[in-house]
């Protein structure tokens, strides 16, 4: 039982006694007391009054009275108003850092017997990962790691966009303007060179439309006749009929791409379980149209066509099948929630996309729940906003898209930059410096993209994101890198804090206790992450523990400290922090380093 739920079950049995009432323990929390006020925990009064039937001062009093008479934990109480805080007693928070300390599987909650799907990246196979898919991928890589924590079986999935319009858009422009390049003759990496072709179809589509407007076409007219764009429609139609030149080519290009996507993932440092293609699976979700109807969950127009009324769930109609026959993307989208369940039987199926999608996946889940899925209530869409740059918005098929390679490397070399000039990389070899840059420039992009709640839109800021002050990812590395150094040294002079039990330290500093308080709730922060599908939680803890060892350390003296007890405690307490920085920053995908 940790603190928390001491002090809660201390509260229960206080009403019970004092005010012969039975409260609901699930009904029950605490806050952290306000740093202006004496206290660790903090129970507020108002929502009880009827039943104490005192005033909210008076109520408190009695309630602080009884807890500091009765629980083992509490040595003090205060009330200010209506709320009550609590002071917790020196042993208490020495246990607490004990069994922290000594957790071999800090970090880990145990197996909770939920299996959960996360599917993110979903890349297409004509253009390369840019700046939108690198917050894309960090988060679902993230959400993986913390639901793993929290003690699920995770199955991390990629849906690759691998056929349709705008993948025949790139071979039909490197049909006409390709000249046979290829990877190796171009020095381009593949998904960067199908990318290319995919700007010159645009570029050439735009002119021959020009052209047909100046031949007096209007520009509706323009678009549906312009050659390129009918050689596309056409391309489309003969690999739905596998025509062998054409998968020939689509097979050659997407081989290209997926040897690019590969390395731009590994720098990412992120990895899936499970790929899912779109030439695989759109064709699915046929048959659940007929069941549908079959159910008089869906139903026939004039034309042939087959909708879904969700009028019932605040919705309206939807079309789940054309008149012709041909499925649309919703179509698609069912059959994927039937086959990704029938390999995996996850609990939960986490869709990291977008919130351009919201709509769609609104109707998806709507209409899976309706067909009665068993694991309709398990659909998520973990939506996100967009991510701008000072210098505005981007768009693939005009080239104006920031890579995502580019950007990593761009990051890399800032980090280079700003470290040299702030003289951090002394006694470093040469390979030991680029792996710093790799671990800060990685660390410090990942973690400006994750510590935005999800569901907000960002502007991200290169070099905002690469300070060592502020709330940074190198902030909170550099943080670690103090601690490894202040424990090198404490193993060269022999302190022994390893495997220790501490006891009998009394008068514990603020600076300690504040912080066993922020290490005790690393777990609780895990969990909230968890619920709330939100990495930035963590993040923001991550920065608070950095924010109080920092203070610990201004504060207190380490080794000028002459007690050997306290010497080797406030090692201790170092490493610790250290260990949980660690742990909590591989949970958002972030390196640390031990020196800098």
């Amino acid at each position: 039982m940790n603190l928390e739920q001491q002090i809660i079950l201390a509260i229960q049995q206080g009403f019970k006694e004092l005010f012969d009432h039975d409260l609901v323990i699930e009904d029950l929390g605490l806050q952290p007391t306000r740093k202006e006020f004496e206290g660790s925990f903090t129970f507020v009064m108002f929502p009880y009054l009827k039943v104490t039937k005192m005033a909210p001062e008076a109520s408190g009093n009695k309630l602080g009275e009884y807890l500091v008479a009765n629980s083992e934990v509490i040595s003090a109480f205060n009330v200010v108003k209506g709320f009550l805080n609590l002071s917790i007693n020196e042993s208490s928070w020495l246990n607490i850092f004990n069994q922290l300390y000594s957790n071999p599987n800090l970090g880990q909650l145990p197996q909770n017997g939920q299996k959960v799907m996360v599917e993110y990246s979903s890349p297409n196979t004509n253009k390369p990962l840019h700046l939108g898919h690198l917050r894309n991928n960090f988060l679902g890589y993230s959400i993986s790691q913390i639901l793993k924590a929290n003690g699920y079986e995770v199955i991390k999935a990629n849906l690759v966009n691998d056929r349709g319009i705008h993948i025949c858009k790139s071979m039909v422009a490197y049909q006409h303007f390709g000249n046979g390049e290829t990877p190796a003759s171009s020095g381009l990496k593949g998904d960067h060179l199908a990318g290319k072709y995919y700007v010159i179809f645009d570029k050439e589509y735009k002119k021959q439309i020009s052209e047909l407007v100046a031949k007096g076409q209007t520009e509706e007219e323009a678009k549906k006749n312009a050659p390129l764009i009918l050689e596309a429609q056409e391309m489309l139609r003969k690999w739905e009929a596998n025509d062998e030149e054409v998968v020939s080519l689509w097979k050659t290009m997407n081989s290209w791409v997926y040897e690019g996507f590969d390395a731009t993932y590994k720098k990412m440092g992120v990895d899936f379980d499970k790929f899912y293609y779109e030439s695989d699976t759109y064709l699915l979700g046929k048959d659940i149209v007929e069941e549908g109807l079959s159910k008089g969950i869906f139903f026939k127009k004039e034309n042939g066509s087959t909708w879904v009324d969700l009028s019932e769930e605040g919705l309206d109609e939807k079309l789940v099948l054309r008149s012709d026959g041909t499925s649309v993307y919703i179509t698609q989208d069912m059959g994927t929630c039937d086959l990704k369940f029938n390999d995996s039987g996850f609990n939960k199926s986490i869709y990291v996309v977008g919130n351009e999608q919201d709509y769609h996946f609104d109707v998806l889940f709507k209409i899976m729940r309706k067909l009665g899925r068993p694991y309709g209530d398990g659909l998520y869409h973990l939506s996100y906003g967009m991510v701008d740059l000072p210098t505005g918005k981007m768009k693939s098929r005009e080239g104006t898209v920031v890579d995502a390679d580019d950007l990593m490397q761009e990051m890399i070399d800032t980090a280079e930059a700003h470290t040299k000039e702030l003289g951090k990389i002394e006694g470093f070899s040469s390979e030991e410096a680029a792996e710093l840059y790799e671990t800060l420039g990685m660390g410090a992009l990942k973690y400006f993209l994750l510590k935005v709640d999800p569901k907000k839109r960002m502007l991200f800021n290169p070099q905002e994101s690469i300070e060592f002050q502020g709330n940074t990812g190198p902030f909170i590395q550099y943080s670690h890198a103090r601690i490894s150094s202040i424990l090198r040294k404490a193993d060269q002079i022999g302190v022994v804090y390893k495997n220790a039990v501490f006891e009998g330290l009394e008068n514990l500093e603020d600076a300690e206790r504040d912080l066993i308080i922020i290490l005790n709730d690393f777990e609780k922060k895990i969990r909230q992450a968890a619920e709330d599908f939100s990495p930035a939680l963590l993040a923001q803890y991550l920065f608070d523990l950095a924010k109080e060892y920092n203070r610990f350390y201004a504060e207190l003296s380490i080794f000028n400290e002459s007690n050997e007890n306290i010497q080797a405690f406030r090692v201790a307490l170092s490493a610790l922090t250290a260990k949980t920085i660690k742990s909590g920053m591989k949970l958002l995908g972030v390196n640390v380093p031990d020196k800098m």
